[in-house]
């Protein structure tokens, strides 16, 4: 599975028959597209049309309009998003939620769970609110998202919520950079022995990402630098 995720990472259009095929070439052995369809449904991975099925949605629920194409974003604060990803551990996985401010790539909160309940995306929303309140913040349609408490939360902010197209991770692109810095940064790196080990060096992680790793597009400054500019 880590081969996958790791290839998933790379590759994001990739399907089952070409992860199949990408398998069969990295392990010099033939990997039926079949059991490749399994191990990526098991940690909740599809291509990216559709997007990466980190979600336990069956029912109906509500759904918001996309409402950042085209628009600049000026300002931190303006836009805050919340994305999902697949944290492998050594042995078995968990889920990693972060909420982001846009202008300044800034991690606003993260919480690690091991289970895909709402509750662990709420007290990351509950963190993030209590460092400011964004205009509009981007979630996808799983159901942590939709959930009627975390919708109820985001209104009672007056804050607008936007949803990204059913299958199109780069709505999101800022969270998805992210997730492509943390899991060759650091997670590819560790064999994480337990949920408290993960916790610790994600946490460590995203404090470096935060304060001390320079990015191009910020003018070469990090994103606490530029996130407190005006907060």
């Amino acid at each position: 599975m880590k081969r996958i995720d790791k290839i998933h990472t790379d590759f994001p259009t990739y399907g089952t028959r070409t992860m199949a095929a990408q398998l069969t070439l990295d392990v010099k052995y033939l990997v039926g597209r079949k059991r490749t369809g399994r191990l990526m449904e098991s940690i909740g991975i599809e291509a990216i049309f559709p997007k990466p099925k980190l979600s336990l949605n069956t029912k109906l629920h509500p759904v918001f309009p996309y409402l950042l194409k085209d628009i600049p974003i000026l300002k931190s604060n303006q836009v805050w998003s919340a994305d999902i990803t697949y944290i492998r551990m050594k042995y078995g996985f968990l889920y990693l939620v972060v909420f982001m401010d846009w202008y300044a790539r800034y991690i606003l909160s993260w919480k690690l769970s091991d289970s895909l309940r709402t509750d662990f995306c709420l007290e990351a929303a509950d963190k993030a609110l209590q460092i400011n309140i964004p205009d509009i913040v981007n979630f996808d349609q799983g159901v942590q998202f939709t959930d009627e408490e975390m919708i109820a939360l985001w209104e009672s902010q007056n804050t607008k919520i936007s949803m990204d197209h059913k299958g199109r991770c780069f709505d999101n692109i800022f969270t998805e950079r992210f997730w492509r810095s943390l899991k060759y940064e650091e997670v590819y790196l560790r064999d994480y022995q337990t949920m408290q080990e993960a916790n610790q060096s994600i946490g460590e992680y995203i404090e470096k990402y935060n304060t001390r790793r320079l990015h191009q597009s910020l003018g070469y400054k990090t994103p606490v630098q530029i996130y407190r500019q005006i907060n």
